[in-house]
């Protein structure tokens, strides 16, 4: 069937619309404020700000001890090194998910093994876990995808039977729940992201949450090159650490952002259900199109993402994005098969290891989502893909 002639008329109509992208951050002009305080005070890096971040983001988590950094890729890393991981050890993950995830086992001298994914969630199967387990085998770092937990009963059961630590790679899910507890509330390492896409953002910045000070004092140690400091002018440097300390100013930010974390998850909450009711038409429905779960009381909805059904399209997903671009809505790809990539084929890796994760890293596109959108934007993001999408249906 041939495809173009369907689109043009909604491309056209809605590409003199304002461009919508995937993703933005909502920042209040009482944030803003704060951070040309910030500013003029002149104590710009790691201090008060930073510190009562901490405070507030340890309330959320329930009390147990949290320390911020200027990334959520080195709080896996250093949760890796306080837990001992290190060279001759294996860490099991999964191959879904932005390639900092492994990056961080390869850094610290280990190697990650990966498990498919199951196709419906696209978290780790945590059924295949238990078979790539090896004496080896130290820690497991599953990935909360797109804001839906990993199941944490199943996932802890299986790390106490073999004396595993895990490492949560809670980047998405800041906000999200198990079984009514908030994420980072329980379990062991956490690690949460504020990147400008996330749920609520510091810039950059991100925070591990940990089990107890001795652990705590360790991430601030890593944090700033292993120095320890005592009275006005002692000094020690007890092991290797790096410069991770996040600035005040964005501190800053993120103080801001959280007292309208539960405000920006319900409205993305929203909209996802928007969504799903304009996803359920049988119009659209029958384009084969596959839906992430219907998850309302567990998931942060960090993003929307649908898996586009390759084998029934005459485009690919980069050309189904550039359509998507022409008519002024920005799409993103979260995540190519990690196992895929240059660095891992040459460490052993190939294509056919994990079929779900690389059909799904293949087809996967993530449409907009944060709490500044309407009802009218969900609508014409799903109108412009279905008739995308129609006009490239195989014949």
């Amino acid at each position: 069937m041939s495809a173009s002639a369907p689109t043009k008329p909604l491309q056209a109509t809605q590409a003199a619309a304002a461009f919508l992208p995937f993703s933005r951050p909502s920042v209040d002009e009482a944030t803003i404020a704060g951070v040309v305080e910030v500013l003029r005070s002149g104590q710009l890096t790691t201090g008060p700000q930073a510190r009562a971040f901490e405070a507030k983001l340890s309330e959320h988590c329930g009390g147990r001890p949290v320390r911020v950094f200027n990334s959520g890729t080195c709080t896996m890393e250093i949760a890796l090194r306080i837990a001992g991981v290190g060279p001759g050890h294996e860490v099991i993950t999964t191959p879904l998910s932005w390639v900092a995830t492994s990056n961080v086992v390869l850094e610290v001298g280990a190697r990650p093994v990966f498990v498919d994914i199951d196709p419906a969630t696209r978290n780790i199967d945590l059924g295949r876990i238990e078979a790539a387990i090896t004496p080896a085998t130290r820690a497991i770092i599953p990935v909360d995808l797109g804001g839906l937990p990993v199941d944490r009963d199943r996932l802890y059961a299986i790390a106490k039977k073999h004396g595993l630590r895990v490492v949560e790679d809670a980047a998405q899910s800041f906000g999200s729940h198990w079984n009514g507890r908030r994420i980072g509330s329980f379990g062991d390492f956490v690690s949460f992201s504020f990147h400008p896409n996330k749920n609520i953002t510091s810039i950059e910045g991100g925070a591990l949450v940990l089990n107890d000070e001795r652990e705590a004092r360790l991430a601030e140690q890593y944090r700033l090159q292993g120095v320890v400091r005592t009275g006005f002018d002692g000094m020690e440097v007890e092991l290797v650490g790096g410069k991770y300390n996040l600035t005040d100013v964005a501190a800053r930010v993120g103080l801001g952002q959280l007292p309208h974390l539960e405000e920006f998850n319900a409205k993305r909450g929203e909209l996802a259900r928007v969504y799903f009711e304009l996803l359920a038409a049988p119009a659209v429905r029958g384009l084969g199109l596959r839906l992430p779960p219907a998850d309302f009381t567990q998931t942060n909805w960090h993003m929307f993402q649908v898996v586009l059904p390759e084998e029934r399209l005459t485009i690919k997903r980069a050309e189904v994005m550039a359509l998507m671009h022409a008519a002024g809505i920005g799409t993103g790809i979260h995540y190519p098969a990690i196992h895929l990539f240059a660095l891992y084929r040459r460490l052993g890796w190939k294509p056919g290891d994990f079929p779900q994760a690389e059909y799904t890293g293949r087809n996967t596109m993530t449409i907009p989502l944060f709490p500044a959108m309407t009802r009218a934007d969900v609508v014409r993001v799903v109108e412009t893909l279905a008739s995308i999408l129609r006009g490239h249906q195989k014949s």
